[in-house]
């Protein structure tokens, strides 16, 4: 029921974001929206003085970011006033972690540039730092892109993150929910931001799947039709020692498989944001043609039916 309410908050989310038609289209109006930061250590510091509860007020001040954090993640001034309380000083480890993010936001710019080039249509959303209940390092808003500052130790992968999270913003997969589905708008995001950032954000995820490969893929090819997302994305049943999400290492292996045996590598970047029918992606892909068509000769079909 939880991976269930998972995907319908993400379907929500992704519907609410293709929807979105006030984000720049150029990549050098990108913002950088910090003021969240400074109004959390306001409170932060009023905490001992206070007879009430200062988050409140920021709550009330809060950019379109915090209100976007607000509903699933900080839910209200008492939530989040009783996490801080309890966990001072994990807060405290970032309360300086912003101070060099003019830097970041050059590369950013960089980052959103270089998906210009990729891909003109893009759309650039702003950033908003802010705090919450240590519940999320980053998601993806119809507001715009909103980063959990407080499980922020430094700002090293923060323009990993970014990359990732602007690539959701310019998908618009469609095609029947399935596993394969979800993971190839994960693993694409992956891709097409590694592709911008140089940046990995998965490597942990990355380094167990390539190593458990063969495994790996052969389980893929007989989940990757169905609606249950267990030990690829989300959670695991903790059946083996696998890491979390190793759904975005396939959808990743699979993207980039497609990508590489385009002619036209632009086009196949706007088609990778495109995908209208995920199996047939996984078609052209080729990356899986092995595992496939020994699955199919067992179930005595054709490669071709799989699909």
């Amino acid at each position: 029921m939880r991976q269930k309410l998972i995907i319908l908050i993400l379907i929500f989310i992704q519907n609410a974001v293709f929807g979105q038609s006030n984000f720049s289209d150029n990549p050098l109006d990108a913002i950088f929206e910090t003021k969240d930061s400074k109004n959390f250590w306001e409170a932060f510091d009023k905490m001992e003085k206070s007879k009430g509860n200062p988050f409140v007020e920021y709550m009330q001040k809060g950019s379109p970011g915090v209100k976007a954090f607000t509903e699933n993640r900080i839910i209200n001034a008492d939530s989040l006033f009783a996490v801080v309380k309890k966990r001072k000083a994990d807060y405290e480890l970032s309360r300086n972690v912003l101070n060099g993010i003019s830097t970041k936001e050059k590369r950013v710019r960089a980052i959103y540039s270089a998906l210009k080039y990729w891909y003109p249509k893009a759309k650039f959303p702003p950033i908003y730092f802010v705090y919450g209940r240590f519940n999320s390092g980053g998601t993806s808003a119809p507001e715009g892109i909103v980063i959990g500052t407080e499980k922020l130790q430094n700002l090293d992968g923060i323009s990993g993150l970014i990359a990732h999270e602007l690539i959701h913003y310019q998908q618009n997969i469609t095609g029947k929910d399935m596993l394969l589905k979800w993971c190839v708008m994960e693993g694409g995001a992956d891709f097409i931001g590694e592709l911008i950032s140089g940046e990995s954000i998965n490597k942990i995820e990355y380094q167990y799947g390539e190593q458990n490969k063969d495994k790996l893929c052969q389980e893929f090819v007989e989940r990757l039709k169905n609606s249950d997302y267990q030990d690829w994305l989300y959670g695991t049943s903790k059946k083996d020692d696998r890491p979390n999400d190793l759904g975005y290492w396939i959808g990743y292996k699979i993207t980039e498989s497609y990508f590489n045996n385009q002619k036209d590598k632009q086009k196949a970047i706007e088609e990778i944001l495109n995908i209208k029918d995920p199996l047939q992606f996984l078609k052209q892909s080729g990356f899986l043609d092995v595992y496939i068509e020994k699955h199919q000769k067992s179930k005595k079909g054709s490669f071709d039916a799989f699909f």
